[in-house]
């Protein structure tokens, strides 16, 4: 941790019900304070109904490398694209 505090990594839902996007990111010493930080950050003109905070060095992802090993085997799996299922009539937000 350096003199501005753990970097974290701030999500915020802009409606209830919609699913929590990457906004940026703050620095804080603790949690609450991250939450304090990205609500005055990425929340000041009311933009978001659920804030959520998460340390940066807790989020752990592929990297290029991993292209064709990790995503491979789903590649072969027909059945998971979208063009083999029929949206009924009526149904929105999909």
């Amino acid at each position: 941790m350096n003199d501005e505090g753990r970097l974290w990594e701030v999500f915020t839902q802009s409606k209830q019900g919609a699913p929590h996007e990457h906004a940026g990111n703050v620095h804080a010493a603790d949690a609450e304070m991250a939450l304090q930080n990205a609500r005055d950050v990425y929340s000041r003109r009311g933009e978001a109904v659920s804030i959520w905070v998460v340390p940066s060095d807790q989020i752990f992802a592929t990297s290029p490398s991993d292209e064709g090993p990790f995503f491979d085997p789903s590649n072969n799996k027909a059945y998971r694209h979208p063009q083999f299922y029929s949206v009924p009539k009526g149904v929105r937000g999909i």
